[in-house]
């Protein structure tokens, strides 16, 4: 098992401490660090600037959102980034939820599995940098038309890897196959490990299509995963509880939220239906209060550093190469990493 340090998006400003976190994470042998952004802060700029302390974790996006970028300015960042890293860079990508790309974007959100597979074909061809780089569309056509003065064209700066990866963040069953057909990761978010059968049965119909691009073997699965050491368990979950609520309940439209459906497909329908109707009414505290105990710790590590590292352990039978947690402060981050020892 590896560690990665989920830094995520920032809030209404900059968070403090950021860089004593990235450096707690770097000594204590985590694996990577990883940045996101929502409809605020971006992923790339975080990783540049505390990424530049760092020499050895590797850099990833967690997730870059597709509809923020086109795919060739998205791979001119991924190929930026590796080259200031010395190769450390992951690309982490997902096309979020249609009322950031509508809202927020100002991009249509209908067909995002097309064109997340078009997307990562154009990025890939920029990274590999073999020919002019083109695409029949219909998501991104390259050259567009328009005056018909549109030229392929190839990278100016030579990439430093052709194979840097490209992870996929991916919640339904036809998201999660095509991640396994096209991608070198897949970034999960509440991975549950009791699921673990009926999502390898997702992953193994993407590993099984024609000109899949890895195995099982060489296929990272990096599910998100607050891991909170504490002797008061029933405090922590406690604690918990109103950041499921918002994510079950108002991140995303009530007919489109996809994190409400993963909760579902775990049997906890009528929870869910219930915690989105108290918090699209407004009543958040009442929202987070309904939340079951075990609706928390299915997709969470909480307890004593013991119990920790048997659920480390549990989490890997089921598959999972990285847990990507977070921290508040680089003593925490120092005592998750001695979980891995």
């Amino acid at each position: 098992m590896k560690f990665g340090l989920q830094l995520g998006y920032w809030g209404a400003q900059p968070p403090s401490g950021v860089g004593e976190l990235v450096d707690a994470a770097e000594s204590a042998g985590f694996d990577a660090i990883f940045a996101a952004e929502s409809w605020g802060s971006d992923a790339f700029g975080p990783l540049a600037w505390w990424g530049s302390r760092t020499t050895t974790v590797k850099l990833g996006t967690s997730v870059a959102q597709l509809s923020a970028r086109t795919p060739t300015s998205c791979a001119m960042h991924a190929l930026t980034l590796d080259h200031l890293s010395g190769g450390r860079a992951i690309l982490g990508l997902g096309v979020s939820g249609p009322q950031v790309v509508e809202g927020w974007y100002g991009q249509p959100f209908a067909k995002p599995l097309a064109r997340t597979r078009e997307y990562v074909d154009i990025v890939r061809q920029v990274l590999a940098r073999e020919a002019p780089v083109t695409s029949d569309g219909p998501h991104y056509r390259l050259p567009a038309g328009g005056t018909g003065l549109g030229k392929a064209l190839k990278p100016i700066t030579h990439p430093l890897r052709a194979d840097l990866p490209i992870w996929l963040g991916a919640e339904g069953p036809k998201n999660v196959a095509l991640t396994a057909e096209i991608a070198d990761g897949w970034l999960a978010i509440y991975y549950s490990p009791r699921l673990a059968p009926m999502y390898d049965t997702w992953l193994d119909e993407g590993f099984a299509r024609a000109g899949a691009r890895r195995t099982r073997k060489d296929f990272e699965i990096a599910a998100t995963c607050q891991v909170v050491l504490t002797d008061d368990r029933a405090a922590a979950i406690a604690e918990l509880k109103p950041t499921i609520a918002l994510y079950v309940g108002g991140m995303g439209a009530p007919e489109l939220n996809f994190h409400a459906q993963v909760y579902r497909r775990m049997g906890y329908e009528r929870e869910v239906d219930e915690i989105g109707r108290l918090f699209m009414s407004g009543r958040k505290a009442e929202a987070a209060a309904i939340v079951p105990d075990d609706m928390v710790a299915e997709t969470m590590i909480i307890g004593d550093a013991d119990h920790a590292r048997r659920e480390v352990k549990r989490w890997e039978d089921a598959g999972v190469t990285m847990l990507l947690v977070t921290a508040r402060t680089a003593s925490e981050v120092t005592a998750l990493g001695a979980l891995l020892n």
